[in-house]
């Protein structure tokens, strides 16, 4: 989407500007209607919601496309299910005290999985992404056409670099990327303000140091920011938490895009630039000390993590009681099923005559 945002704007470079900018406006709301259109012939329903509208054979076909051949899809549609019935649970049990009121375990989980949204923005990627043709423009590249092609080569490498994440993620771990991406970061806006600094304008820093700095945060922040939450939040608070770290995480960009030309012009774009890198140096120094490895660990094991690290078992108890609940009702209605069931079963045998056993059952029965 952002790569398509900076191609029409070459294709519309040559009109006028009070006209470009609505007919950019108009191309993002048709644009989407036909991707979302066409993909419905392309793109499967989620295994999960196939799952939920008990269609577990069309569930088990879509998760063949992603998985290897011979591969159980049984196993994860089966866990798939167990997930849905423990978030139902949750959701009718767990009210709005536990993330506002969180015991130490809940607490240290929310301020991993919220802190990790709020981070992603705090390093600017919105602010420096929506105002890049300010800063192209303040560090000399005065051509619209020249700002353009720069822009659309900086969204193909970010593009290209998040593609290549998503395999280095389940490969490299969580945290090795997330340092990486940060450190990168740091290093890429410094070279960014040397463009700023006295009467320099070099447009080389700025555009390499803008490609460095998208470049390093799609290797990390931009996708992990995303995946660590998931990966982190137990069963019981998952959709609160998730909906809490994304409204959290939209809160810090509107505070930092919005405020992004009056801190520059107040500080200098030099100054602010060096300030982004300071931040980045900071949330890694963040990361290093609350940050779990969650490659490969399944969300009990990420729970059991939490609790311990706090002394804090409030959390394995809370599961383990209100799972047992869930378990003991559903026992409980299918044992109040289970008489009508019987007594129906009974009345049918008892309307079929009774044959003698066969004359061999004794040595049919040894062999069984």
């Amino acid at each position: 989407g952002i790569v398509l945002g900076f191609v029409s704007g070459l294709v519309f470079s040559g009109v006028d500007d009070g006209v470009a900018w609505r007919l950019m406006f108009s191309m993002g709301a048709i644009l989407p209607c036909f991707v979302i259109y066409f993909s419905t012939f392309v793109m499967p329903e989620s295994p999960r919601w196939l799952v939920s509208k008990d269609r577990e054979a069309e569930a088990q076909e879509v998760l063949k496309m992603v998985y290897p051949d011979g591969y159980d899809v049984g196993v994860i549609v089966r866990e798939i299910k167990e997930g849905i019935e423990k978030e139902s649970i949750a959701e009718h049990a767990i009210g709005w005290d536990v993330i506002f009121f969180p015991t130490p375990a809940f607490k240290r989980m929310l301020l991993v999985g919220v802190g990790t949204a709020i981070a992603q923005q705090l390093v600017g990627i919105d602010a420096i992404q929506y105002f890049l043709v300010f800063i192209l423009d303040e560090s000399g590249i005065k051509s619209r056409p020249a700002q353009t092609t720069i822009l659309i080569v900086l969204g193909i490498i970010k593009l290209v670099v998040i593609v290549l994440a998503g395999h280095l993620f389940d490969r490299r771990g969580r945290r090795p990327l997330f340092f990486v991406s940060l450190l990168g970061m740091s290093v890429s806006l410094m070279l960014v303000s040397f463009a700023f600094v006295g009467n320099a304008n070099s447009e080389g820093f700025a555009v390499f140091g803008l490609a460095l700095y998208l470049a390093f945060f799609s290797i990390g922040m931009g996708p992990g920011a995303w995946l660590i939450p998931s990966e982190v939040f137990s069963t019981m608070i998952r959709a609160k938490a998730m909906s809490v770290a994304t409204f959290m995480n939209r809160v810090t960009a509107t505070i930092i895009s919005s405020t992004f030309l009056s801190v520059a012009n107040a500080m200098s774009y030099a100054g602010f630039f060096i300030m982004m890198s300071l931040i980045c140096l900071i949330v890694l120094v963040w990361m290093y000390v609350y940050l779990p490895e969650t490659k490969g660990r399944p969300l009990e094991d990420m729970s059991r993590y939490f609790a311990e690290i706090t002394g804090d078992r409030s959390l394995l108890d809370a599961e383990e009681m209100l799972y047992r609940n869930g378990n003991d009702d559903a026992s409980l209605s299918e044992r109040e099923s289970r008489p009508a069931v019987e007594s129906t079963a009974r009345s049918q045998r008892n309307l079929v005559p009774e044959k003698p056993p066969p004359e061999d059952a004794h040595i049919v029965g040894t062999m069984a």
